[in-house]
């Protein structure tokens, strides 16, 4: 496994050797203590997600508020996004900034997605599969959310007609957003 930290503080890429033969592939997504080393913080994770995502839709920018607030190690399984986060810390140097990456299943890229951040993605494929595993137990009441196509974080999307829902159509613009982080 190969750690790379971002240009934003806290946000990490990690990469995986994958050993391929005429059997399939292996491959170790994730080794606990080298994840520790690296972050130089003990993570627990209690909670892990899937979604499945046709091509053009784009999800988030979501997160948790404190206490409930949730560090995410994103990998995709099948398919392609463009995986986004934006720093909500409001005392970091990095606030309002946002850093992309493809995630597939080719490259095999992973991001570990600290507290205090939204993420988000673009399903540049059909049937793109995004897991995560989270740090802290889904909690509706501190469930929001960021306007994915807030005009202040000039996000590249790279998508002419996405598909969004219906609850991140109506986020919060990220020109009247208060952090909780």
């Amino acid at each position: 496994m190969i750690f790379t930290n971002s240009e934003i503080e806290g946000i990490i890429i990690i990469e995986t050797k994958k050993f391929n033969d005429d059997r399939g592939y292996f491959f170790e997504n994730y080794h606990h203590e080298k994840f520790c080393e690296f972050t130089k913080m003990n993570i627990q994770f209690v909670q892990e997600n899937e979604s499945s995502s046709k091509i053009n839709v784009v999800r988030g920018l979501h997160f948790q508020s404190p206490p409930h607030s949730q560090g995410k190690l994103v990998r995709v399984s099948y398919g392609k996004v463009i995986d986004v986060v934006v720093d909500l810390r409001k005392n970091s140097k990095t606030y309002g900034k946002t850093f992309s990456i493809e995630l597939s299943k080719d490259n095999g890229k992973q991001l570990w997605i600290p507290e205090g951040f939204g993420h988000g993605f673009v399903s540049l494929e059909d049937n793109s599969i995004l897991s995560y595993k989270c740090t802290n137990y889904y909690n509706k009441e501190s469930e929001d959310a960021i306007l994915w196509n807030s005009k202040e974080l000039n996000i590249n999307w790279n998508v002419t007609n996405p598909i969004v829902s219906e609850k991140d159509k109506i986020a919060k613009d990220f020109s009247t957003f208060v952090s909780p982080f």
